[in-house]
Order: structure tokens, then C-alpha cells, then sequence
């Protein structure tokens, strides 16, 4: 099984800085799916959605940041898990309610599939309804 974790590693950055699906497009699948246990994002099936959802969660919190803890390569199951710690204060425009002026540090797992190379599937693991209280969105 090809894994590039270079390119898995662009994915991630461009995915988490907002850039959209026109910043990730390049490292995955054309059809990539999605998947979560987490209130906000439970009907997104495709990864292309996720990205997009991501670059509006950066409008709304312009200083949006992760603090990368782990990224590890499994070879043998053909995917590569990256836990990392969003932070970011809602003060943009947008999102469920108008800006709270708070802030949340939000742990979450993302685990990427790989097929020639590229990413097919992604799951984020993570608790959303905590940073939805912290941010004063639930």
C-alpha cells in the first residue's frame, strides 16, 4: 500500500489553516468520504464538504491554530492518525450565533486512508459539544 506522509502532512496543514478543498484536493481521491460521531458534522459524507466546513470554521475564528502532538504512520492497516489541539476564538462573522468572544482548545484525531497514494476516506474523532459550549455555541 502506497502512503505518502509528506502529502499527508500538506493535506493536514492546508485542511486545518482553512484552505478549503482546493488546498486538499491535491492529496486525495476526486469521490474521498468523510465520516464523524460528532453533532456538527455527522450528515458530511465527503471529505470535499469537511475541508469546506473547515475553511468557514477559520472565518469565523481568524486566529484559528493546532498544536500538532502526534502523527503516526500504520503501514500495515493503510492509514496514517494525527492528533492535534485546534485553538481559536469566535470574533468573525458567522457561524450558529453571532460572535461570543470566546475561545476553545479542542483535542481531536484525524485517521487517513490511503489508495494510490492519496488519501480516500478520513474520520475525525472528537467531542464536539466541548468546544461548542466553550465557544458559548451550545
Amino acid at each position: 500500500m502506497q502512503i505518502d506522509t509528506h502529502q499527508a502532512m500538506k493535506f493536514f496543514e492546508a485542511c486545518e489553516t482553512g484552505k478549503g478543498w482546493a488546498g486538499c484536493k491535491p492529496y486525495c481521491l476526486e469521490n474521498a468520504t468523510f465520516s464523524a460521531q460528532a453533532e456538527p458534522l455527522a450528515e458530511m459524507q465527503t471529505l470535499e464538504a469537511y475541508t469546506e466546513w473547515m475553511k468557514g470554521l477559520c472565518s469565523v475564528m481568524p486566529d484559528a491554530s493546532y498544536d500538532l502532538k502526534s502523527f503516526a504512520l500504520d503501514s500495515e492497516r493503510g492509514n496514517i492518525a494525527a492528533y492535534a489541539v485546534f485553538s481559536g476564538t469566535h470574533t468573525g462573522e458567522g457561524g450558529p450565533v453571532p460572535p461570543t468572544g470566546k475561545r476553545t482548545q479542542s483535542d481531536y484525531v484525524y485517521v487517513m486512508e490511503f489508495q494510490d497514494g492519496k488519501i480516500r476516506h478520513m474520520t475525525k474523532i472528537w467531542h464536539a459539544g466541548w468546544a461548542m459550549k466553550e465557544l458559548g455555541w451550545a
